[in-house]
């Protein structure tokens, strides 16, 4: 069986201590960045970059557009960790494994941590090169990372994503003359992308966009007591909806084209959140 699954705290304190042997950064702050979208971490000031094969047990993404580093410096003096790409379901993980970073990212100290993604719009109004705030979402992914572990595993998720921290994403987009939308994200499997059937269920569902990350992720985290926020950049009209190019090459591309408006949004975003008291206590993972 998957050590990470076996011995969860053992593997996070060998994780841990293996990057706190090499930077002297404590992070406040954790952003994960999704397909196409790791050239945030130009924006770091006194940079380090820990390949993820020098970390104890950190998974290897496998999948194009997610670079495999552990990035710790400053935005706007504020100290940041960042995951250059994530490990999904998809590629064979349990959902310890697909955690692991974020959980890693709660043992350094991150008490907010900014989720992002590449998204299908299967809202009408979201179009290619949009920016979606996640108020909340629905888990169709069929797995949960907290089965098995021992605690309490029964987690509030009423206010998944910090009510806080939204407020102060609108704020950092009002600031840099950005504009953001809201809605519901819905994670699935993957890794085919969904049917136009399945797509007009999700709407039926109130699902605004779509995608195969970050669900788990948050749940994590929420039992971890961090806060959590996290941003779509809809890269693509989902199956059925007008226009709708379904090929992670077009994903990668308008990804890269949400770029500047993507980082300007974060660095804002983060210096913004560092400053408000927005994490709850939760259970700590065992």
């Amino acid at each position: 069986m998957d050590r990470v699954h076996d011995e969860p705290s053992q593997c996070l304190d060998e994780a841990s201590w293996a990057v706190r042997r090499l930077t002297t950064t404590a992070p406040v702050v954790g952003v994960v960045l999704g397909s196409g979208l790791g050239a945030f971490v130009d924006e770091l000031a006194g940079p380090v970059m820990l390949p993820y094969r020098e970390i104890p047990h950190m998974p290897q993404p496998g999948v194009r557009g997610h670079a495999g580093q552990l990035a710790l410096g400053t935005v706007s003096s504020v100290p940041v960790a960042c995951l250059q790409g994530r490990s999904h379901l998809y590629e064979g993980h349990t959902p310890d494994t697909v955690v692991f970073g974020v959980r890693l990212l709660a043992s350094l100290g991150c008490r907010i941590v900014l989720l992002t993604n590449a998204a299908g719009g299967v809202g009408v109004d979201l179009v290619p090169g949009d920016l979606m705030l996640v108020v909340d979402h629905v888990n169709l992914t069929g797995q949960n990372p907290l089965v098995g572990l021992p605690g309490p595993p029964f987690i509030d998720m009423t206010d998944a994503y910090d009510p806080r921290l939204r407020e102060s994403a609108h704020r950092a987009a009002r600031d840099a003359g950005i504009a953001l939308k809201e809605g519901v994200y819905a994670g699935m499997l993957g890794p085919s992308y969904e049917t136009a059937a399945e797509v007009q269920m999700l709407a039926s569902l109130g699902v605004h966009a779509v995608g195969m990350s970050t669900v788990l992720e948050a749940i994590a985290l929420r039992q971890a007591g961090v806060a959590v926020g996290a941003v779509c950049a809809i890269t693509n009209a989902a199956a059925g909806r007008d226009g709708a190019i379904l090929d992670h090459a077009h994903v990668q591309r308008v990804a890269d084209l949400v770029r500047d408006k993507l980082t300007r949004l974060l660095c804002g975003w983060i210096g913004v959140a560092a400053d408000e008291p927005v994490a709850r206590p939760g259970s700590t993972p065992a």
